[in-house]
């Protein structure tokens, strides 16, 4: 294999932003925190799930550079994006998708019609976002947390369970609370230039987006403190002690608003959580807390 060939590779796999499937990491909440997570076909339906999102949402991706060519020409940093820079030509983006899309439909069928129709329509929503849904400011942050309650939905879908209303709240709010500080970062790392590369920044302020991130950050903690003492979370685990996780939970929400205001970071906020060691850490002891509470806590209530 040439070296040429070796680059063309390694744009492909860059294109599809594999660094960004963590995101799917909520198609697998509802294994954990149903308590199914010790059963085989449960784990495997999951599996499956998150092999289906993978592949959907980096269709998604690619779809979105391809749209977005032009304007991440003259963006500083997405003009590096492989089919910006032209390292991944047009006709192999769009076999790409194609391709993709039958790996996700293959792998979502054997989950059931009602798991397929969540994925479709998380490939529906993600394309009418690519297509004109992220120029409407405010909407486009919604439609956006509207794609991670679709991965809650669909993990759900799976393995036959129904989410806690409070837990698809908390995934709206969080969802939210990173689409509007991620808006803020990137009309904060564009003052002072001509034009907008994103067009929607045209339409925020930071003065207004410094309004509404307080009201999504308490809107959070307060779904978050409500699902730990929620009498079905309560039944479900026996036990009150995911409590213990607020702190962490507390911690991680204001250290990214300190990165947000102080460090001037928080454009691509994947990159933000993977990169900053102290959020990293912070992460590690939800889960850790969060896995003692689902699989011990009940021989330890505290509360």
């Amino acid at each position: 294999m040439t070296d040429q060939e070796d680059n063309k590779i390694l744009a492909i796999l860059a294109a599809l932003r594999p660094v960004h499937w963590i995101k799917n990491g909520f198609v697998a909440a509802p294994l954990l925190f149903s308590g199914m997570y010790k059963e085989r076909g449960a784990c495997f339906n999951i599996l499956a799930a998150l092999i289906c999102f993978c592949a959907v949402s980096s269709a998604m991706y690619v779809l979105n550079d391809l749209r977005d060519m032009r304007e991440d020409q003259l963006h500083p940093v997405k003009r590096h994006r492989p089919i910006a820079r032209g390292a991944v030509g047009v006709n192999t983006a769009l076999i790409l998708i194609v391709i993709l899309v039958l790996v996700s439909l293959a792998a979502g069928w054997r989950l059931g019609s009602k798991f397929l129709l969540i994925a479709l329509l998380y490939l529906a929503v993600n394309a009418a976002y690519s297509f004109g849904i992220k120029h409407v400011a405010i909407l486009d942050v919604m439609v956006v947390a509207g794609g991670f309650v679709l991965r809650i939905l669909a993990g759900s879908a799976a393995i036959s369970v129904s989410p806690s209303h409070w837990l698809v709240l908390c995934t709206i709010m969080i969802s939210m609370f990173l689409g509007f500080t991620k808006r803020r970062a990137e009309l904060v790392s564009v003052e002072g230039a001509g034009e907008h590369t994103r067009k929607v920044l045209q339409d925020y302020s930071v003065a207004f987006l410094d309004q509404v991130i307080p009201m999504v950050t308490a809107a959070t903690i307060i779904c978050y403190a409500l699902y730990t003492v929620d009498s079905r979370t309560l039944q479900v685990f026996g036990t009150r002690a995911m409590l213990l996780t607020m702190p962490s939970v507390m911690y991680g929400l204001f250290r990214y608003i300190y990165l947000i205001y102080h460090s001037k970071k928080g454009s691509d906020p994947t990159e933000l959580i993977c990169r900053d060691v102290p959020t990293l850490i912070n992460l590690v002891i939800w889960v850790l807390i969060a896995v003692w509470v689902v699989t011990k806590g009940r021989e330890f209530d505290l509360f």
